[in-house]
């Protein structure tokens, strides 16, 4: 358990010293769940009801899932009017202070029109450096806004920069909270340019990949159109989050990842 202060153990320090070097790329050297094994633990028995599918069966179709990151911004409406044309539904990690509280009409027509509303954290504070306290607050603040909003709380969280740990876990466990990570990044906060952060996400996608994207940087959502279409016709069909692990359904402080 973390204390009010911020002291780690030496091995933490490591841990986080070798993190600082994958400038957020992702840091969880944690026990991960895949999204087939969540589909596989259902099927053989897991206790509650199976989730509903989405557009897609993924224990037989190619599945993917779109993440878009700490909005929302200026640029959601457009990228929501892409979504809606295209039919695909996306997973929105959000962010409290100065997003949620700035576009509260966007986040009530995300979950409107079917896309899956999660939080990104209240002020994107790395959780692995602040005590448990702060870390509750960090969770709940977002959710709270998030449930005024669309009537539904989140169920899912990402952690900033991917930055997690035993603590974390515990305490998204007491909140309800599965952590969701990615596999696929295409680094649009290191460029504006669309063409470069379609062939990134089209370079490393694969079956029940989570792609990480941000609507917040100007370059990101004209890109999301030509990504969509080139996955389609790789034979791709576009899920949220919960539909990438139907039946399954994600756990209360466990990690997914493909």
């Amino acid at each position: 358990m973390r204390g009010p202060g911020r002291r780690l153990r030496p091995a933490a320090l490591a841990f986080v010293a070798a993190c600082l070097t994958l400038t957020l790329s992702g840091c969880a050297e944690v026990d991960t769940t895949a999204p087939s094994t969540a589909r596989a633990a259902a099927v053989h028995g897991a206790p509650g009801a199976p989730a509903r599918f989405g557009a897609a069966d993924c224990r037989e179709a190619k599945c993917v899932a779109l993440t878009f990151d700490a909005g929302p911004s200026e640029n959601s409406a457009r990228l929501l009017d892409i979504l809606k044309e295209k039919k695909v539904p996306a997973t929105f990690f959000l962010l409290g202070k100065r997003h949620i509280e700035k576009y509260p009409e966007l986040v009530r027509r995300m979950a409107a029109e079917g896309h899956e509303v999660a939080s990104h954290t209240w002020d994107h504070k790395i959780l692995t450096r602040i005590p448990d306290a702060q870390i509750r607050e960090e969770l709940r603040r977002p959710d709270d806004a998030i449930e005024r909003l669309t009537g539904r709380r989140p169920t899912l969280m990402r952690p900033p920069q991917g930055r997690t740990d035993a603590d974390v876990h515990r305490i998204c466990k007491e909140q309800g909270l599965a952590e969701v990570l990615w596999s696929v990044t295409a680094k649009d906060y290191q460029t504006d340019d669309s063409a470069l952060i379609t062939r990134r996400v089209l370079d490393q996608v694969s079956r029940d990949g989570i792609i990480l994207l941000h609507d917040i940087y100007r370059g990101t959502v004209p890109a999301v159109p030509g990504i969509i279409d080139a996955l389609k016709a790789r034979g791709y069909v576009f899920v949220t989050v919960p539909q990438l692990l139907a039946p399954g359904r994600a756990e209360p402080g466990k990690v997914y990842r493909p």
